[in-house]
Protein backbone atom coordinates (compact mmCIF):
# COMPACT_ATOMS: atom_id res chain seq x y z
CA UNK A 1 0.00 0.00 0.00
CA UNK A 2 1.26 3.48 -0.84
CA UNK A 3 0.15 6.87 0.40
CA UNK A 4 -0.13 9.08 3.41
CA UNK A 5 -1.85 8.45 6.70
CA UNK A 6 -4.78 10.78 6.05
CA UNK A 7 -6.91 8.44 3.94
CA UNK A 8 -5.80 9.96 0.60
CA UNK A 9 -4.07 7.01 -0.94
CA UNK A 10 -3.62 4.55 -3.68
CA UNK A 11 -3.77 0.93 -2.62
CA UNK A 12 -2.79 -2.16 -4.53
CA UNK A 13 -5.15 -5.04 -3.87
CA UNK A 14 -3.82 -8.52 -4.62
CA UNK A 15 -6.31 -11.26 -5.48
CA UNK A 16 -5.15 -14.86 -5.49
CA UNK A 17 -4.14 -15.80 -9.01
CA UNK A 18 -5.01 -12.42 -10.50
CA UNK A 19 -3.05 -9.33 -11.39
CA UNK A 20 -2.89 -6.74 -8.60
CA UNK A 21 -5.59 -4.07 -8.91
CA UNK A 22 -4.92 -0.49 -7.98
CA UNK A 23 -7.55 1.42 -6.02
CA UNK A 24 -7.42 5.21 -6.19
CA UNK A 25 -8.86 7.15 -3.26
CA UNK A 26 -8.94 10.72 -2.02
CA UNK A 27 -9.26 14.27 -3.31
CA UNK A 28 -6.29 16.43 -4.33
CA UNK A 29 -6.46 20.12 -5.18
CA UNK A 30 -3.87 20.81 -7.87
CA UNK A 31 -2.76 23.41 -10.42
CA UNK A 32 -2.26 23.01 -14.16
CA UNK A 33 0.85 24.78 -15.40
CA UNK A 34 0.80 27.26 -18.30
CA UNK A 35 1.33 24.42 -20.81
CA UNK A 36 -1.59 22.37 -19.47
CA UNK A 37 0.53 19.88 -17.56
CA UNK A 38 -0.66 18.24 -14.38
CA UNK A 39 1.73 16.92 -11.72
CA UNK A 40 0.28 13.62 -10.56
CA UNK A 41 0.48 13.33 -6.76
CA UNK A 42 3.17 10.88 -5.69
CA UNK A 43 0.67 8.62 -3.94
CA UNK A 44 -1.06 7.94 -7.28
CA UNK A 45 1.99 7.59 -9.55
CA UNK A 46 2.72 3.97 -8.70
CA UNK A 47 -0.79 2.95 -9.70
CA UNK A 48 -0.62 4.88 -12.97
CA UNK A 49 2.81 3.89 -14.18
CA UNK A 50 2.37 0.25 -15.20
CA UNK A 51 3.77 1.00 -18.66
CA UNK A 52 3.88 4.78 -18.30
CA UNK A 53 0.81 5.23 -20.46
CA UNK A 54 -2.58 6.53 -19.43
CA UNK A 55 -5.84 7.09 -21.21
CA UNK A 56 -7.72 10.32 -20.63
CA UNK A 57 -11.27 10.64 -21.90
CA UNK A 58 -14.38 12.67 -21.16
CA UNK A 59 -17.21 11.90 -18.80
CA UNK A 60 -20.79 12.93 -19.46
CA UNK A 61 -20.75 14.78 -16.11
CA UNK A 62 -18.27 17.40 -17.35
CA UNK A 63 -15.01 16.05 -15.95
CA UNK A 64 -12.19 13.99 -17.43
CA UNK A 65 -11.50 10.35 -16.62
CA UNK A 66 -7.92 9.12 -16.24
CA UNK A 67 -7.33 5.39 -16.55
CA UNK A 68 -4.18 3.29 -16.30
CA UNK A 69 -3.86 1.71 -19.74
CA UNK A 70 -4.52 -1.78 -18.33
CA UNK A 71 -7.85 -0.63 -16.85
CA UNK A 72 -8.96 1.18 -20.01
CA UNK A 73 -8.37 -1.70 -22.44
CA UNK A 74 -11.38 -3.86 -21.38
CA UNK A 75 -13.66 -0.79 -21.37
CA UNK A 76 -12.55 0.14 -24.87
CA UNK A 77 -13.00 -3.44 -26.09
CA UNK A 78 -16.50 -3.61 -24.62
CA UNK A 79 -17.54 -0.25 -26.09
CA UNK A 80 -16.24 -1.21 -29.53
CA UNK A 81 -18.14 -4.51 -29.41
CA UNK A 82 -21.51 -2.75 -29.00
CA UNK A 83 -23.72 -2.07 -31.99
CA UNK A 84 -23.22 1.35 -33.53
CA UNK A 85 -26.71 1.14 -35.05
CA UNK A 86 -28.27 2.16 -31.72
CA UNK A 87 -28.18 5.97 -31.42
CA UNK A 88 -27.66 5.97 -27.63
CA UNK A 89 -24.81 3.48 -27.83
CA UNK A 90 -23.27 5.43 -30.71
CA UNK A 91 -23.42 8.61 -28.62
CA UNK A 92 -21.56 6.92 -25.77
CA UNK A 93 -18.98 5.53 -28.21
CA UNK A 94 -18.44 8.99 -29.71
CA UNK A 95 -18.05 10.52 -26.29
CA UNK A 96 -15.80 7.94 -24.64
CA UNK A 97 -13.83 6.51 -27.58
CA UNK A 98 -13.78 9.61 -29.73
CA UNK A 99 -12.23 11.72 -26.99
CA UNK A 100 -9.89 9.05 -25.59
CA UNK A 101 -6.29 10.22 -25.75
CA UNK A 102 -3.15 8.32 -24.78
CA UNK A 103 -0.70 10.29 -22.65
CA UNK A 104 2.61 9.48 -21.01
CA UNK A 105 3.87 10.40 -17.56
CA UNK A 106 7.10 12.35 -17.91
CA UNK A 107 10.18 12.00 -15.68
CA UNK A 108 8.82 14.70 -13.35
CA UNK A 109 5.54 12.80 -12.84
CA UNK A 110 3.49 15.14 -15.04
CA UNK A 111 0.98 14.50 -17.78
CA UNK A 112 -0.02 16.89 -20.54
CA UNK A 113 -3.79 17.31 -20.70
CA UNK A 114 -4.59 17.72 -24.42
CA UNK A 115 -6.17 21.10 -25.32
CA UNK A 116 -9.46 19.59 -26.59
CA UNK A 117 -9.92 17.73 -23.31
CA UNK A 118 -9.05 20.82 -21.24
CA UNK A 119 -11.66 22.75 -23.22
CA UNK A 120 -14.33 20.05 -22.76
CA UNK A 121 -13.87 19.97 -18.97
CA UNK A 122 -13.36 23.75 -18.63
CA UNK A 123 -9.93 23.24 -17.09
CA UNK A 124 -7.95 26.41 -16.64
CA UNK A 125 -5.60 26.50 -13.67
CA UNK A 126 -7.12 25.17 -10.45
CA UNK A 127 -8.23 21.53 -10.73
CA UNK A 128 -9.29 18.70 -8.46
CA UNK A 129 -8.18 15.07 -8.87
CA UNK A 130 -10.63 12.59 -7.33
CA UNK A 131 -9.91 8.91 -6.73
CA UNK A 132 -12.68 6.66 -8.03
CA UNK A 133 -11.41 3.15 -7.50
CA UNK A 134 -9.86 2.00 -10.79
CA UNK A 135 -9.77 5.48 -12.31
CA UNK A 136 -9.32 9.12 -11.41
CA UNK A 137 -11.62 12.02 -12.21
CA UNK A 138 -10.17 15.41 -13.10
CA UNK A 139 -12.46 18.38 -12.45
CA UNK A 140 -12.26 22.11 -12.85
CA UNK A 141 -12.25 23.41 -9.26
CA UNK A 142 -15.41 25.50 -9.72
CA UNK A 143 -17.31 22.61 -11.34
CA UNK A 144 -16.15 20.28 -8.56
CA UNK A 145 -17.38 22.64 -5.86
CA UNK A 146 -20.77 22.84 -7.61
CA UNK A 147 -20.86 19.05 -7.95
CA UNK A 148 -20.28 18.37 -4.26
CA UNK A 149 -22.65 21.16 -3.19
CA UNK A 150 -25.60 19.40 -4.84
CA UNK A 151 -27.57 17.22 -2.47
CA UNK A 152 -27.86 13.56 -3.37
CA UNK A 153 -31.47 12.65 -3.95
CA UNK A 154 -33.28 9.62 -5.30
CA UNK A 155 -36.64 10.84 -6.70
CA UNK A 156 -37.36 7.36 -8.11
CA UNK A 157 -36.19 5.56 -4.98
CA UNK A 158 -32.83 4.10 -4.05
CA UNK A 159 -31.13 2.33 -6.99
CA UNK A 160 -31.29 -1.45 -6.64
CA UNK A 161 -27.47 -1.62 -6.62
CA UNK A 162 -27.43 0.37 -3.37
CA UNK A 163 -30.10 -1.67 -1.57
CA UNK A 164 -28.63 -3.27 1.50
CA UNK A 165 -25.45 -1.15 1.45
CA UNK A 166 -24.57 -0.19 4.98
CA UNK A 167 -22.13 2.63 5.59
Amino acid sequence: MAGGGNGDMTETIVNAGAQPRVVFRGVSELVLDAKGRLAIPTRHREGLTGNGQLIITVDHGGCLLIYPFVEWTPIETRLMSLSSFDDQIRSVQRLMLGHADEVDIDAAGRILIPPALRKYAGLDKRVVLVGQGRKLELWDDVRWQAQIARPISFPDGLPAELEGLSL
